[in-house]
């Protein structure tokens, strides 16, 4: 039986990097997708299982020569994790940056798109067909921080391209599903452990949850066989103030 493979953005560190080592570290056959490619060789290291993909998401160019690397050099592709992404400082509406805006769009939202499209190409049209996606959506998806329009709403559209890729993937035997998480021990979260706006005004942190526990949460998605999906799959620190938000 051959061995699976996977696709997986933002590869290069936090974690991307920790999901894709738990898969590589299973028997996976992993492409690692980021736009830096020495991160990338940081997470392959000591893996002959692992294939760097230097790739910026938002470039379709780049995309499609990276995944066609990857069907060319396994013959099949079964897994996308759809993880790259980025979050900048909270501001209020009127002071959110108009090229901050179409940047977080174009790296969350329209690179989530145009590497799905990819992945669901190759996935409909290999033999045997079908195949998973993962996107890393957020709690954001469900309940926004003050300040962070951008990022919420690139997540709730997310969630609506998860749903979508769902129904079109059904006649072709791909399953798609998404993973919403709460603080992670990243670098990207550096600023909410030491103090973010609440909802009522209030500046605190956040309890934080580390990162290899969130990778074995993505593990169980990924690993499902053929006929099951984890439609959506919410992973937060036990203590961080999302249920009862505001």
């Amino acid at each position: 039986m051959p061995a699976k493979t996977a696709i997986i953005t933002g590869a290069g560190s936090g974690i991307g990097r920790a999901c894709a080592q738990i898969l590589l570290d299973t028997g996976w056959h992993v492409g690692l997708i980021g736009r830096r490619e020495a991160t990338l060789h940081e997470t392959a290291q000591g893996y002959d299982n692992a294939l760097v993909l230097p790739c910026d998401v938002t470039s379709e160019t780049e995309v499609d020569v990276a995944f066609d690397q990857a069907q060319t050099t396994w013959g099949h592709l079964d897994l996308l994790f759809n993880n790259a992404g980025k979050l900048t400082p909270g501001k209020p509406l009127d002071e959110i940056n108009i090229d901050d805006w179409r940047s977080m769009v174009d790296v969350n939202l329209n690179g989530a798109f145009i590497c799905a499209r990819k992945a669901f190409g190759l996935m409909r049209h290999q033999t045997p067909q079908g195949g998973r996606i993962i996107n890393n959506g957020s709690v954001s998806a469900h309940v926004p921080r003050p300040g962070t329009a951008p990022y919420a709403a690139t997540k709730h559209a997310i969630s609506g391209l998860t749903k979508t890729i769902s129904l079109d993937g059904r006649a072709f035997n791909i399953a798609c599903g998404q993973i919403d998480i709460g603080n992670a021990a990243t670098e990207m979260v550096d600023q909410i452990r030491a103090g973010v706006l609440q909802a009522d005004g209030s500046t605190k942190g956040e309890p934080v949850m580390e990162v290899p526990d969130i990778a074995k949460a993505f593990l169980y998605m990924a690993a499902l066989p053929e006929g099951a999906n984890v439609q959506n799959m919410t992973v937060v620190a036990t203590n961080m103030p999302f249920i009862g938000r505001g």
